[in-house]
């Protein structure tokens, strides 16, 4: 990265924003949390005593103000077009937390903005930045798995009580698909990443536990444009947080789960092999893409396009679910 620090207001003051301002404070001053904005003046003041940056009275103040060079966005999804518009609009570069909105128009209306106004545009989904996602997508690269037949896939956590009784994640309007699409589609950019583009969806999904009119359970089964097939289990109402994919090739499959670590097993072998991995600042990592991207005009790994794939793959399955029929991807594409 280049030596320049860059300077970014928080707007969305949500719990998400000081998990992404801690971040910013691990980069060695690279990058600099210098204002922040949300309605709530008593959230406004914590988090500007906290990060000790500006208080702005306004959203305009921020999109301003010519010392800010981005902004990072954890506003509700569904204002998600209205604020990047206008902070793309203002000259200001985008980090965006996931998804990229609620539905595919509004998705191409973000990146087209973005793109139309020479902004750089990044959306956190810094899960395939984990090492041993890394690690399988290079033997996956090199040819180690042979032909990718399937991979499974599950990302649940407990959100009861987590959140006041009328929050947007508890509604349709608010969350469409409710965790498919919150958290689910970390796991779907995932097997993305590591399988290749998705090309159809059956969806299946309950609510269970959590208050509201959004399903606290679902399930994606998908199929792949290379002929793999790939799953993912998806939860809001588990007795705790947990995280699972594995992937199988003719020749090798690679297995991950949040307590056992990596392992892989190869051909004709009956013992699985422990892969050591580095720990990953995937949060840190991703923001400093940004900047250095926004600062030198180059690409992000994960923009507003691909982003809007791996949504079209939820809605798809969302749809589904409703339906109950098999979902085209690119149905969900091309109707909007």
């Amino acid at each position: 990265m280049t030596k320049q620090q860059f300077r970014i207001a928080s707007i969305g003051l949500g719990w998400w924003s000081d998990v992404l301002a801690d971040a910013v404070n691990r980069s060695s001053n690279q990058l600099k949390i210098v204002s922040c904005y949300t309605r709530s003046p008593d959230k406004r003041e914590i988090f500007s005593q906290k990060y000790k940056c500006a208080n702005a009275n306004s959203y305009q103040e921020i999109l301003d103000d010519p010392n800010i060079d981005g902004i990072i966005n954890t506003t509700p999804n569904h204002v998600h077009l209205e604020t990047t518009k206008a902070a793309a609009n203002s000259g200001k570069h985008i980090f965006l937390d996931k998804p990229i909105a609620n539905n595919v128009w509004e998705a191409k209306e973000i990146t087209e903005e973005c793109k139309k106004s020479g902004i750089t545009l990044s959306i956190g989904y810094q899960r395939r930045r984990e090492s041993h996602f890394r690690w399988i997508k290079n033997q996956i690269d090199t040819g180690e798995f042979g032909t990718l037949v399937q991979a499974e896939a599950n990302i649940s956590r407990d959100r009861e009580g987590k959140f006041e009784l009328g929050h947007w994640r508890y509604t349709a309007d608010g969350m469409p698909g409710g965790v498919m699409l919150q958290i689910g589609l970390h796991y779907v950019d995932v097997l993305i990443m590591l399988l290749g583009p998705i090309k159809s969806v059956s969806g299946m999904a309950s609510q269970l536990v959590l208050p509201g009119d959004n399903p606290d359970v679902g399930t994606l089964l998908m199929h792949h444009e290379n002929g793999a097939i790939s799953s993912l289990s998806t939860s809001y109402a588990s007795a705790s947080e947990y995280y699972l994919l594995n992937v199988y090739g003719k020749k090798m499959s690679a297995y991950y789960n949040l307590f056992d670590g990596l392992r892989s097993l190869r051909q004709n072998e009956t013992k699985q092999k422990k892969i050591p991995v580095d720990k990953v600042d995937t949060l840190l990592e991703q923001l400093i893409e940004w900047a250095d991207a926004a600062l030198n005009n180059s690409k992000v790994e994960v923009g507003g396009e691909s982003a809007t794939k791996s949504l079209a793959v939820v809605l798809a399955g969302i749809k589904s679910a409703k339906e109950k029929r098999h979902i085209l991807v690119d149905e969900i594409i091309n109707q909007s």
